[in-house]
């Protein structure tokens, strides 16, 4: 892919058509696929086309030679970010301690805990 500027182009403008529809799974797989169909080179000269980095093309590559059936989701378990209360374990408690003495009528203190009652306005203090 070294020679001529016209397949680059060319990959260029689909991936610029069709990227930006697809999740981070499916442009790997696009492009890896893209890669394998043209061989030496192909990791390199789809990545330059795509914009993206060379390890992304290959890392799809390498998911569509381990032949596994899809995933059904975009990551794998427990991909993504941790919440907040799991990485820190105190947090509820230190907020709620904070916000508790200023929560000083009922209303306040069923919408802070979640329990309202649905069927009637907060009552009037």
């Amino acid at each position: 892919m070294g020679g001529s500027d016209e397949p680059r182009t060319v990959l260029a403008a689909k991936f610029a058509a069709i990227l930006p529809h697809l999740d981070e799974r499916q442009r790997r797989l696009l492009t890896g696929a893209e890669a394998r169909s043209l061989g030496h080179g192909g990791i390199r000269a789809v990545a330059r086309a795509a914009g993206v980095r060379e390890g992304t093309v290959s890392l799809g590559v390498r998911e569509l030679a381990s032949g596994q059936a899809p995933l059904g989701r975009v990551r794998r378990v427990g991909g993504g970010r941790k919440r907040l209360v799991e990485r820190e374990p105190g947090l509820r408690e230190a907020l709620l301690a904070l916000v508790e003495p200023a929560a000083v009528c009922r209303h306040a203190h069923r919408v802070l805990h979640g329990r309202r009652n649905r069927l009637r306005p907060p009552p009037v203090e």
